[in-house]
């Protein structure tokens, strides 16, 4: 039987941003798409909460490919099962380099909020519990904490950290019974944690980002 190699490289990635003309912004929040979309496409969904003070910053996820028939509109995913684990340590590594690179040109004082929709969940989730990057604020909008995760072994990184679940009042991917699963997981782990809902399905709802952009 064959046996599987792998092997670190250096490989290009991009990210898109929006917003923080002052040049030193006192918000900025990192934006992950969810499957089969683009960051520059995820980013436009934000435009109305960017600001001179806020800077959305949207990166992509590592593999893109098309989304029909081999040829057409591309779209990119955060992961596959196939070689789960070197994926999640690859695209941690990517998200805090991201961080690096904004944070080496702005002021430290500036407050980070992550936000994943969809398939970016999972990948924003792990970011908080697994990476270095000082995050300050968690929104997990239309999909649940990645279940194979420890939340026990993530505590330290986890503790303090204000969590907003998000979810439409008709979304398939995260029912009613869905969400109540998440919310008595995170209280068994004593995560304290906030849940929004809006009319809606499986998709970003630009009242509700209006709300959590004032919030504190």
């Amino acid at each position: 039987m064959a046996r599987a190699y792998s092997i670190s490289i250096p490989r290009t990635a991009r990210y898109y941003a929006v917003g923080g003309e002052s040049g030193d912004p006192r918000e900025v929040w990192f934006v992950l798409h969810g499957y089969g979309q683009l960051a520059d496409e995820f980013l436009h969904e934000f435009e109305g909460v960017a600001s001179a003070d806020r800077r959305i910053v949207a990166p992509e996820g590592l593999s893109r490919f098309y989304l029909a028939n081999g040829s057409g509109p591309v779209g990119a995913s955060w992961m596959t099962r196939l070689g789960r684990e070197e994926e999640i340590d690859d695209y941690v590594r990517f998200l805090d380099s991201v961080y690096a690179n904004l944070f080496g040109s702005l002021g430290p004082e500036a407050s980070v909020h992550v936000l994943g929709f969809s398939q970016g969940v999972a990948t924003a989730f792990r970011w908080a519990a697994l990476g270095v990057s000082r995050i300050d604020r968690l929104t997990l909008w239309a999909g649940g904490v990645p279940p194979d995760v420890d939340l026990a072994a993530c505590r330290p990184r986890l503790a303090g950290l204000p969590l907003t679940l998000v979810a439409g009042t008709r979304d398939r991917t995260i029912d009613e019974a869905g969400l109540q699963r998440e919310t008595r997981r995170l209280v068994d782990a004593a995560l304290p944690h906030r849940v929004v809902r809006f009319d809606g399905g499986h998709r970003l709802d630009s009242e509700t980002l209006a709300r959590l952009a004032e919030a504190p």
